[in-house]
């Protein structure tokens, strides 16, 4: 794998992610109360044997560069990095990334410094676990210009995805983005080509395109020059490719979920908790999620009921109710709080006396939940101060509202509180 250069995409503006992208790029938006999204990929590729990774993004870096600058240091006797590439203008290219492969593109000068064979591209939004090497070697034992990670998807889900059609031989041969009726119908494959059996193949008869490709490097190269008109991998790049290269696919045959919005977002969190075995499992020895080190104190739980939840490092809750939800590092939750549905990020420090009583007094309101709060059906973003008496709830059960002044959104019934808000006393949602 020293011949594999890891290229990470870190997205747009994160418009689907917003409010939680206001104030950070979306590759550095917290996950499951103590990763954030760039250290499923980053970690896939450690994993996997694959040391050099660059990580391109142009929104709201501050928090990102941090993270990856306090995460990732490899040893000095190895050509390890985890770097990020953020848009800056050249004489040559005076614009912002104008999609994927334009990111890819205007970077070229410096991914070709390196002596490697193939570039693995990947996306910095997406919740899953896999060895790149046997993706690398699946692209090279079929002579393949590229290679597409695919997975199989049912008739009901299809027509949400781009989907593509392949040969005997397991080449790409058409594309198809979110095709309905007949046209779905003609993006039928059989899925036995690339190993799956034949009830398997029955019930999935449809590939959708992950978004993470391997790319020889000549060939990467040929086509971002002779193209610049084209700035997108899935919808230009590749589609426009398959008539004069080898395309490949192979199938990813486990869990993953594009947490690109809101709603997948929470509920890809709160899988975490699920009963006996979650969909996806950060305990896994042989193929750990990596992130920041921190030097937290233990979690300390005073007369607290918790169900089915995950609570990070830090954290002081006190005669609380906790079901069915996700409590970041350093949250705190007061007396005769109920916390249900919910994903509470945290909170990036302490505040001095951090041990206090939970009375509500006049005065500023302190980091976390007050007391008899109730949260449900929620994401608070880090650093909030919810007053007491407090009640999320979305009572009328809106849909989607914008508060940006009372400090929350609600997306698809989902209440988003921002990173930093303040919620007074008695306020009800």
């Amino acid at each position: 794998m020293k011949k594999v250069l890891g290229i990470i995409l870190g997205g747009g503006a994160g418009t689907r992610l917003y409010p939680l992208t206001k104030l950070r790029a979306k590759p550095a938006v917290p996950l499951a109360g103590k990763y954030r999204l760039i250290d499923i990929p980053v970690s896939n590729c450690i994993n996997s044997e694959i040391f050099k990774i660059y990580v391109m993004t142009q929104f709201n870096s501050a928090s990102l560069n941090r993270h990856i600058g306090r995460t990732y240091s490899f040893s000095g006797f190895t050509e390890g990095f985890v770097e990020v590439l953020a848009a800056q203008q050249t004489s040559d290219n005076p614009s912002w990334f104008q999609g994927t492969a334009d990111a890819v593109r205007q970077y070229l000068w410096l991914l070709q410094e390196w002596e490697v064979d193939e570039y693995l591209i990947l996306s910095g939004d997406h919740l899953y676990r896999m060895d790149y090497r046997d993706f690398v070697q699946r692209h090279r034992d079929t002579g393949a210009d590229i290679t597409l990670s695919v997975v199989p998807i049912d008739e009901k889900r299809a027509s949400d995805f781009g989907l593509m059609k392949i040969d005997d031989r397991g080449r790409v041969i058409d594309f198809s983005e979110k095709p309905k009726g007949d046209a779905l119908k003609k993006m039928q494959v059989d899925t036995t080509t690339l190993g799956l059996d034949a009830k398997q193949a029955k019930e999935t008869p449809y590939i959708a395109s992950m978004g993470i490709y391997v790319f020889k490097k000549e060939v990467l190269t040929d086509l971002l020059n002779k193209s610049p008109q084209q700035t997108d991998f899935g919808k230009e790049i590749i589609p426009a490719s398959a008539k004069d290269y080898n395309v490949q696919a192979y199938l990813f045959n486990d869990y993953w979920e594009d947490i690109g919005t809101i709603e997948a977002f929470y509920e890809a969190n709160l899988a975490l908790t699920r009963q006996p075995r979650p969909p996806f499992s950060f305990y896994d020895e042989k193929a750990p999620i990596y992130t920041r080190a921190r030097y937290l104190p233990p979690t300390k739980l005073l007369n607290c009921q918790v169900t089915e939840s995950m609570i990070g490092e830090g954290c002081i809750l006190k005669e609380c109710r906790i079901n069915h939800s996700v409590l970041g590092i350093r949250s705190r939750v007061e007396a005769g709080c109920v916390i249900e549905d919910s994903l509470i990020m945290g909170a990036d420090f302490y505040e001095p006396y951090a041990e206090r009583p939970s009375d509500c007094e006049t005065g500023p309101i302190p980091l976390g939940i007050g007391t008899n709060s109730t949260i449900r059906g929620a994401i608070i973003d880090k650093n909030a101060r919810i007053g007491c008496d407090v009640q999320i709830i979305n009572k009328d059960r809106v849909e989607d509202a914008e508060r940006e002044k009372q400090g929350f959104y609600i997306r698809n019934g989902i209440v988003v509180v921002f990173k930093n808000a303040i919620i007074p006393d008695g306020t009800v949602i």
